[in-house]
């Protein structure tokens, strides 16, 4: 992804999982968003492309329910020391209140 476009980042804490999209390539549904996944581990690296519906609807992500998730734009830190800027901070149980924390996110 371009850092020419402003990102908005997802922290999913207890499964160590960050996802990352841009404002300017996605649009429609929010299952069809194009987003990259990384750990806190590989933060600096580019990611694993998917969508934001496969990585929601994944064994990972739906047999570890409730998830405190962070919502952030930049992170200071890598690995151990990744100590991201939360703009908002959610537990959420099911994958609709992941929807509307998008949607309050103004993703």
């Amino acid at each position: 992804m371009s850092n020419n476009f402003e990102t908005k980042k997802f922290y999913f804490q207890e499964i160590d999982q960050l996802i990352e999209f841009t404002n300017c390539i996605n649009k429609g549904k929010y299952d069809k968003y194009e987003i990259k996944i990384r750990t806190r581990d590989t933060s600096n690296q580019a990611g694993k492309a998917t969508t934001l519906g496969d990585f929601l609807e994944s064994v990972l992500v739906v047999n570890n329910y409730p998830h405190t998730v962070g919502y952030f734009k930049e992170s200071a830190g890598e690995g151990s020391n990744f100590n991201p800027e939360y703009l908002a901070l959610r537990k959420i149980c099911t994958i609709e209140e992941f929807w509307i924390f998008l949607n309050a996110s103004n993703l």
